[in-house]
């Protein structure tokens, strides 16, 4: 499901920079805990940010726009879930 956030405008792309949290789930017996990425990243649509980071596996792809401008991405993929949240950088 591909969303428009509102960053685009009258046929121009809008670049916006965002801290990315990337948690991905382990399935390891005896360990619940997550690997967590952090990233300055600059784009201009969060979920396509998504799939091009995928490229090349079978995706699921849903997604929630917050008020503040947050972005998260949910990405089920070769039986893991991902979570990517986009926080606007000021």
């Amino acid at each position: 499901m591909h969303r428009d956030f509102g960053l685009h405008r009258a046929g121009e792309d809008v670049v916006m920079e965002y801290e990315l949290v990337h948690e991905i789930q382990n399935l390891c017996r005896n360990n619940q805990m997550r690997d967590v990425y952090f990233h300055e990243i600059e784009t201009d649509d969060p979920v396509e940010y998504v799939r091009r980071q995928l490229t090349g596996r079978v995706v699921e792809l849903s997604s929630e726009a917050r008020a503040d401008g947050s972005v998260t991405v949910y990405a089920t993929c070769d039986g893991l879930t991902q979570k990517f949240v986009f926080t606007p950088i000021s």
